[in-house]
């Protein structure tokens, strides 16, 4: 299947899209890191993109995905949720097979909206290829939640770790 071309999207060359949400800038950094890691693998082409501003072509162009994503009241932010709603059925049975990972911020918890990506991507029938974290801000009182974050280095690493091991991945072609 030919995979559609859009602005920006012209290489022959692997593709992984992330797609991140944030309103106060953990899950942002979280994204950030990943793909300037991924980036450094040059038979991949990486585009980081907000969940309110992709849709489904983005979807369709890559070859595989890094979800990264706030926990909000115990589930995946409304923004993210919006952008799979959004995607969900024009992608469906089109992207089948392609790997995915995922990371969440979260303030005490995020596995349900771990759990809750996770099963979007198992009806996309996306291949689970990096082990999923949460990266815990331990933010709790409203002033905490509502504060911008910052990622400490040795999460941020493990992002770029990530980014880099799904960039080589598909680089290699052994998704």
């Amino acid at each position: 299947m030919a995979k559609p071309q859009g602005a920006g999207y012209h290489s022959p060359m692997a593709r992984l899209l992330i797609i991140y949400h944030s309103k106060t800038g953990g899950a942002r950094q979280m994204a950030e890191a990943a793909a300037l890691a991924a980036r450094a693998e040059q038979d991949v082409e990486t585009i980081l993109k907000r969940a309110d501003a992709a849709g489904p072509v983005d979807l369709l162009w890559a070859d595989g995905y890094i979800f990264a994503a706030p926990e909000n009241l115990a589930a995946i932010a409304g923004v993210m949720k919006d952008f799979y709603d959004r995607c969900y059925y024009p992608v469906l049975g089109r992207i089948e097979g392609r790997p995915y990972a995922q990371m969440i911020c979260a303030g005490s918890d995020g596995a349900n909206a771990l759990r809750q990506t996770a099963r979007i991507a198992t009806g996309w029938r996306l291949k689970p290829v990096q082990e999923p974290f949460i990266i815990c801000t331990h933010a709790q009182t409203p002033d905490e939640i509502l504060a911008e974050k910052t990622i400490p280095e040795n999460d941020l690493e493990r992002c770029r770790e990530l980014g880099r091991a799904m960039a080589a991945g598909l680089a290699m072609g052994v998704f």
